[in-house]
C-alpha cells in the first residue's frame, strides 16, 4: 500500500475510520493497565484521533505517527492549539504542551526517535496496513521498544472475501503469531459490530468482530 492511498484518503476526506469521540475500549481498559500518568505513549498511524486528546487528559506525554500531514494539522486547528513545528530526521514534528505528532513514515522511525516510550496504544494501525505490511509494522515495533512495554490493541475480524481493506480483517491466530513470541497477549474482549457498520451491512458482510487485546513486550 503506497503512501498515496493515505494522502488520497485524508484529502478527499473520506475518513469514515476517524471516530467523533475517544474509543470506549481505550476509556474503559486503559485504566486496568495501571499505566503511570507521567508515561510516554506510542500511537502508531494516529491520525486525528481525539484519543490522543484522551490519553493526554490522563497526563500522558503522547507521541503520535501519522504520514498525512492534513491530518496533523486538521488536528491542531480543530482543537484550537497552536504547535511548534521543528524537523526530526526523517519527520516533520509538531509539538504542543504534552502531545507531538510527527509527520511521515513509521517505518523510518527509529529507537531513539520513541526513547522513553513505556507504552503502546494501537487502535487503527494493524488494520490498516495488508497482511505483507502487518509482517514489518510488527517487525519494526519489536526493533523500536523494549522490554516491559505494554499498552492496547484494537482490531477487526471479518471475511475479507466478502469486502476489501481498510481496515483489513486481523484474526486471533495471526496476532498470536505476529505478536506471540515477543509480546505477552491477552485478549480482553471480542463483539460483534456488525449491526453499528454500514459499509460492511451493505457489502454483505455477515460478522465483524472487534478484539480487545492487552499486550505486554518481553
Amino acid at each position: 500500500m503506497q503512501p498515496e492511498f493515505w494522502y488520497k484518503k485524508w484529502d478527499s476526506n473520506q475518513i469514515g475510520f476517524h471516530q467523533p469521540e475517544a474509543n470506549p475500549y481505550l476509556q474503559r481498559y486503559w485504566p486496568e493497565l495501571a499505566i503511570a500518568p507521567s508515561a510516554r505513549v506510542l500511537v502508531p498511524l494516529c491520525g486525528k484521533s481525539l484519543d490522543l486528546l484522551w490519553l493526554a487528559g490522563q497526563g500522558h506525554q503522547v507521541l503520535g505517527v501519522e504520514l498525512s500531514e492534513k491530518a496533523i494539522e486538521d488536528f491542531f486547528s480543530e482543537h484550537r492549539i497552536e504547535p511548534q513545528i521543528s524537523e526530526q530526521g526523517a519527520f516533520k514534528v509538531y509539538r504542543s504542551d504534552v502531545i507531538e505528532l510527527w509527520c511521515g513514515d513509521f517505518f523510518a522511525l527509529t529507537a531513539e526517535d520513541v526513547a522513553g516510550c513505556t507504552a503502546l496504544y494501537d487502535r487503527a494501525a494493524l488494520i490498516a496496513l495488508p497482511e505483507a505490511m502487518r509482517e514489518r509494522y510488527t517487525a519494526h515495533l519489536q526493533q523500536l521498544l523494549g522490554h516491559g512495554m505494554q499498552g492496547l490493541l484494537i482490531t477487526l475480524d471479518y471475511d475479507q472475501a466478502q469486502i476489501p481493506g481498510p481496515p483489513f480483517a486481523v484474526n486471533d491466530d495471526e496476532v498470536q503469531r505476529l505478536l506471540g513470541e515477543a509480546w505477552l497477549v491477552d485478549r480482553l474482549q471480542e463483539r460483534d459490530v456488525l449491526a453499528d457498520s454500514p459499509k460492511f451491512l451493505q457489502a454483505g458482510v455477515e460478522w465483524l468482530g472487534e478484539r480487545v487485546y492487552r499486550v505486554f513486550s518481553r
